[in-house]
Order: structure tokens, then C-alpha cells, then sequence
């Protein structure tokens, strides 16, 4: 049984800082390209950070969203099976329920979610 267990979110004010974190079982981690989404209210489901295996340590290639380029930082601990998001100089509009994605593109391709972790951001 495939799990992503997000952890982390929580109440924060503009300027302050968050970790995510998501924990997979029932993968072979390395395998798959680890990302962040996340959807506000009222709005289509976004991509905020990706990155690919780079081995045991700290992962491949990353890809940010514009918006969080420069604030947002993601890891992945392969020998973890743990992707993370740390989330600095956060604003308003960072507010949402950010989603891990584990996305694996060789066959046999497979696609899966996590519960989903809220982040507010006001003060």
C-alpha cells in the first residue's frame, strides 16, 4: 500500500518560515520524481517545487515555481524516502494546502498523492 504522509503545516506570519516534510512507503523511492503542489481556495491545483533522484543524499535536479523562486528550497533524502519543502520569507498568497507527489516516468508509470497539509500565512 502506497502512502505520502505530509507533516509540518501550520499558522505562520509574513516573513516567517515552515518545513514540510513527506514520508513515502510502499515505493521504491528513488525512483520517482518527488514534487509539491498546492491549491488554494478557489483556485486550480499549482506545481511549487519538483526534483528528481540524485542518489542517497540530497537529489537531483530541481524546478520552482516563479512565484517561489528564491524562498522555497526542496530536498529529497532517498535513503529516507523523504522529500522536504523549506519554506522561507513566506507572504499571503502562500497560503494553501500543499500536496507531496510522487510521479514515476518509466513504465510502469504511476502517479500518487498525499492527504495534503495546510499552510496559512497572516498575521
Amino acid at each position: 500500500q502506497v502512502q505520502l504522509v505530509e507533516s509540518g503545516g501550520g499558522l505562520v506570519q509574513p516573513g516567517g518560515s515552515l518545513r514540510l516534510s513527506c514520508a513515502a512507503s510502499g515505493i521504491t523511492f528513488p525512483l520517482y520524481v518527488m514534487g509539491w503542489y498546492r491549491q488554494a481556495p478557489g483556485k486550480q491545483r499549482e506545481l511549487v517545487a519538483s526534483i528528481t533522484s540524485g542518489g542517497s543524499t540530497s537529489g537531483g535536479s530541481t524546478k520552482y515555481a516563479d512565484s517561489v523562486k528564491g524562498r522555497f528550497t526542496i530536498s529529497r533524502m532517498d535513503a529516507k524516502n523523504t522529500v522536504y519543502l523549506q519554506m522561507n520569507s513566506l507572504k499571503p498568497e502562500d497560503t494553501a494546502t500543499y500536496y507531496c507527489n510522487a510521479n514515476k516516468r518509466i513504465p510502469p508509470y504511476n502517479d500518487y498523492w498525499g492527504q495534503g497539509t495546510q499552510v496559512t500565512v497572516s498575521s
